[in-house]
């Protein structure tokens, strides 16, 4: 009895559409990791976190236009509001961080990823392009509420919501050094490791743990020591620079002083060199 091969046609073809390229890439990169901060096209669970916490900052935010409509009374300004919801940004970063690159390490998908034209620069800059936005909508949205409430009850007609919006802009763009500090810090921290529950803890420890060392530097006798002490922690690094551009009121004792540009420079060069290790770190991964 002889034995006789069958080839079955099952419908395969060959892609003949457009080749989008890595702009493409990093583009689909960028709106999946947006949409997994905020748990959006996944299971209820993973949503949880990430919905209180900014659940939690938009109830902060109704409050407090809901007091000055009332009251004509801010609670804090615009810029300030970054820096009295630190430690919720945290949180949501060692939420969202190992949502973006753990997850990766631990599925095994970078290979797949990497066989593609796509770079390891394209997948560092658009983890953390979209984690950076995150933090962003984190809070310019409650800030954008707290304007709208302004806005709506302004005695000074048209000229006091311009007035209002000139105080809105220079908050947005505080949050942008808060979004790219915490962005590059924690996705650093998460790429080490594939485990969720251990990148987060790596990630609340690096950013709560800095505070006692500025507390300790504040209480020394050294006046330049008290003004240096901010640089000893990310959240009063931000502080600093903050009050170096804004000139606004400081969050330590003495404040920075003319130790201004040095906060500016560390957090320069604090970001620079999170992106330059991530960018290290995945074309590690990308050569195996």
């Amino acid at each position: 009895m002889s034995e006789t091969g069958v080839i079955h046609d099952i419908g395969y073809q060959r892609y003949s559409g457009p080749r989008l390229g890595r702009v493409a890439m990093q583009r689909a990169l960028f709106v999946h990791g947006l949409r997994a901060a905020f748990g959006l096209g996944r299971s209820a669970k993973a949503k949880i976190f990430p919905w209180l916490v900014a659940g939690i900052m938009l109830l902060v935010a109704v409050i407090a236009a809901a007091v000055r409509s009332i009251t004509g009374e801010m609670f804090f300004s615009y810029v300030q509001y970054a820096d009295q919801m630190s430690l919720l940004i945290v949180f949501f970063a060692a939420i969202v961080a190992p949502q973006l690159v753990s997850r990766d390490l631990r599925a095994g998908v970078l290979p797949l990823y990497f066989s593609r034209p796509l770079r390891a620069a394209d997948y560092v800059i658009a983890k953390f392009a979209a984690m950076t936005a995150a933090i962003w909508l984190l809070l310019g949205v409650p800030q954008f509420i707290m304007f709208l409430g302004a806005a709506f009850t302004t005695r000074t007609g048209v000229s006091g919501v311009f007035d209002e919006l000139w105080d809105l802009l220079p908050g947005w763009a505080y949050n942008l050094l808060w979004a790219v500090m915490f962005a590059g810090l924690s996705l650093l921290i998460a790429s080490l490791t594939g485990k969720q529950a251990f990148a987060a803890g790596g990630i609340v420890a690096v950013f709560m743990m800095t505070v006692p060392v500025v507390g300790v530097l504040a209480s020394l006798p050294s006046t330049t020591a008290n003004s240096l002490s901010g640089l000893a922690s990310p959240a009063f690094l931000i502080g600093g620079v903050g009050e170096w551009l804004t000139e606004r009121e400081s969050q330590l004792d003495v404040g920075v002083g003319e130790f201004g540009p040095i906060y500016g420079i560390e957090a320069a060069c604090l970001v620079a060199a999170c992106l330059l290790l991530l960018l290290a770190r995945y074309r590690k991964v990308a050569s195996l």
